[in-house]
Order: C-alpha cells, then sequence, then structure tokens
C-alpha cells in the first residue's frame, strides 16, 4: 500500500510558476507508475502527467505539453510536477497517483492510491 501527500499548491498570478511535490510512503515506490491529475469545478478528473517507474518515459496532455514537466526520484519516493507559463484554466485541484501497471496509463481508473489534493488557483 502507497500513502500520498501532496504539497507546493497556491495562488500565482497567470505566466507565474509552482512545483507540486508528492511524498510517498513505502518500500515499493519504484513499482508505481506515478501520475499528476487534476480536477476544476464542474469537470471530471484529467491526467496531466505521467512518469513510468524508471522515471526514463513521461506522458503529458496535450494542454500542457512545453509547459509542465513531471518528474520522479526513486531515492527520495517523491514526484514533482514543475508548472510553467500558468494559465487560469490551470486553476483546480491537483491529484497524485499511484499505479501498479505497465506503461504510463492515463485513466483515472487504472490508479489504485490517491493523494488528498492541493489547489493551484491562476489569477488573470
Amino acid at each position: 500500500q502507497v500513502q500520498l501527500v501532496e504539497s507546493g499548491g497556491g495562488l500565482v498570478q497567470a505566466g507565474g510558476s509552482l512545483k507540486l511535490s508528492c511524498a510517498a510512503s513505502g518500500r515499493t515506490f519504484s513499482s508505481y507508475v506515478m501520475g499528476w491529475f487534476r480536477q476544476a469545478p464542474g469537470k471530471e478528473r484529467e491526467c496531466v502527467a505521467a512518469v513510468n517507474r524508471s522515471g526514463s518515459n513521461t506522458n503529458y496532455a496535450d494542454s500542457v505539453k512545453g509547459r509542465f514537466t513531471i518528474s520522479r526520484d526513486n531515492a527520495k519516493n517523491t514526484v514533482h510536477l514543475q508548472m510553467n507559463s500558468l494559465r487560469p484554466e490551470d486553476t483546480a485541484v491537483y491529484y497524485c497517483a499511484a499505479a501498479r501497471r505497465s506503461g504510463i496509463p492515463t485513466a483515472t481508473y487504472e490508479y489504485e492510491y490517491w493523494g488528498q489534493g492541493t489547489q493551484v488557483t491562476v489569477s488573470s
């Protein structure tokens, strides 16, 4: 079992940057694909970025390509989401999630463990 705790959310102006972090418990962190999801009010939860177990491959939603970067440190049981050039439409609750699967899944049902979420608000 994995417990996930996100941090780093907050309020930022459009064009600014934030870095989200997710700390995972357990000794099998490297066995999990890690993803960052977001959910805005009235919208479905969507995957914005995911990284495979080793950190060698990533997957991004089209809406964040070139602006967001996902990375992981298996030695420290952490995964990060660097968000640059933020836009008001990036405003959402951001969740860290873990999946014991191959490849780089992006569907919510493929992820077994979730953090509590952290709010990101981008003002115009």
